[in-house]
């Protein structure tokens, strides 16, 4: 298939000369003359200084799923660290930013749920990593490139590996080694009692909070609260702003909100409060994140998630509505959020995924074991989102992987520390990637 780039723009930002190209993919890389394409967007940046050299090429797998690449401002953090060195670029994945963004009124256009289904299904990492290497031997001229994979770009890594090693020449995953086996309920019954612990944290930094937050349950409770947009909002949504504990400032976004719950003498929360958990639990930016999250541990072997977050969930009742102290939920979607606004016109696209049991598998585990491209990743030992102990597993059956274990970050260490520039150094240190 030739590049088929459909548009191409460059401009400069203060620190960073971009160029951002379109590209048109078939939709099913299994069957890429059916006729049913989509577009790829990709984002390359540059040192302004250094747009005519012939710098290594680094892509940037973003977090998500659901998540579109990063807009710059500047060469600020990682990103000022990658382009000190290489020429990056920012990929849009399928279905999000400007890659054929999946809307519901287009995808419920398509017919009932097992098609709406079908459509979704090749929104995968698999289909990621195709799209990635048509870009790479396309536009790019075939030229080997290094991957920085974060969080659910670490997973794309690893399925990377398995379908198109030849493309890499080295990788760097910041908090996202994946259980190569692990089914959606093995994942959220590790990482429930992460989150539990989360919640002992935010206690004890917060003790005042603890009564509040059960006055606004009690209240919840009750039922008659509207958020702005119209949806009611219930104890389990409330709850769900604990998916904020696993980032480093989540304790204290959580906290400010609760602080201004009621004003004094009131028992009525405040519109203040209200608006404010109406933007933390809103999946209006990136509604393709809660309709694909399960699907993302789906392979041949797993049969069904099922609404595994919900089932682990049931089975726990520290965590219910009406337990005291509340505990404050993770990054788990549950089938109620497709009552919200947002996500309403996905619900039937979401039951038909949640009930597939045809998956294809997304890791090729005897070639991953086999792998010679150097890994340099960063496991967080605390990581509320990607359990440490299947990170570590993953980590001693890939060929070729070293891992940085550390306490000293968060999941979004990559955003707010200095995890690449250390992951560069010990790539380096271990003679580099190859040219």
């Amino acid at each position: 298939m030739s590049s088929s780039v459909t548009s191409e723009v460059s401009y400069t930002l203060p620190g960073v000369h971009v160029t951002d190209r379109t590209v048109q993919v078939p939709l099913d890389w299994a069957r890429p003359d059916d006729g049913r394409t989509i577009s790829v967007f990709a984002r390359e940046c540059v040192a302004p200084h250094r747009r005519h050299e012939d710098l290594p090429l680094l892509v940037f797998l973003q977090g998500g799923p659901g998540g579109k690449g990063p807009r710059p401002v500047g060469p600020d953090g990682w990103l000022g660290t990658a382009l000190e060195r290489f020429r990056v670029v920012l990929l849009d994945q399928r279905g999000t930013g400007r890659s054929s963004a999946v809307r519901a009124g287009a995808l419920q256009r398509l017919g009932d749920a097992a098609a709406q289904a079908e459509h979704l299904s090749h929104f995968r990492a698999d289909s990621i990593v195709r799209d990635a290497e048509h870009l790479r031997t396309t536009v790019y001229g075939g030229r080997r490139w290094s991957t920085l994979g974060q969080s659910y770009g670490g997973f794309i890594t690893l399925t990377y590996l398995s379908l198109a090693p030849e493309g890499l020449a080295a990788s760097y995953v910041t908090g996202g080694l994946a259980g190569l086996t692990a089914s959606a309920t093995d994942v959220y019954a590790r990482t429930q009692p992460r989150v539990a612990a989360k919640n002992a944290v935010y206690r004890e930094r917060y003790p005042h909070d603890v009564p509040t937050i059960a006055r606004v349950a009690d209240r919840l409770a009750a039922g008659d609260v509207v958020l702005p947009n119209g949806d009611p909002l219930t104890v389990e949504r409330f709850q769900s702003l604990g998916m904020a504990f696993g980032m480093a400032p989540g304790f204290e976004r959580v906290h400010w909100i609760v602080d201004e719950a009621f004003d004094a003498g009131s028992d009525e929360l405040t519109d203040t409060f209200l608006a404010e958990v109406q933007a933390a639990t809103s999946f209006a930016t990136n509604p393709l994140y809660a309709v694909m999250h399960e699907s993302i541990y789906a392979q041949s072997g797993t049969g069904a998630t099922a609404w595994a977050a919900q089932r682990v969930r049931d089975a726990d009742p520290a965590f219910a509505p009406s337990a005291r102290p509340l505990l404050l939920t993770g990054e788990m979607i549950y089938p109620w959020m497709f009552e919200q606004a947002e996500l309403r016109g996905f619900r039937a696209a979401a039951e038909a995924l949640a009930a597939r049991e045809d998956w294809g598998d997304l890791y090729d585990v005897d070639r991953l074991a086999a792998n010679e491209v150097p890994v340099e990743a960063a496991v967080y030992f605390d990581d509320m989102y990607v359990d440490a102990g299947l990170s570590l597993d993953t980590a001693a059956r890939v060929g070729n992987v070293r891992a940085w274990v550390t306490n000293e970050h968060e999941h979004d260490g990559l955003r707010l520390g200095n995890v690449l520039a250390r992951l560069l150094e010990r790539m380096d240190a271990r003679g580099g990637a190859p040219a």
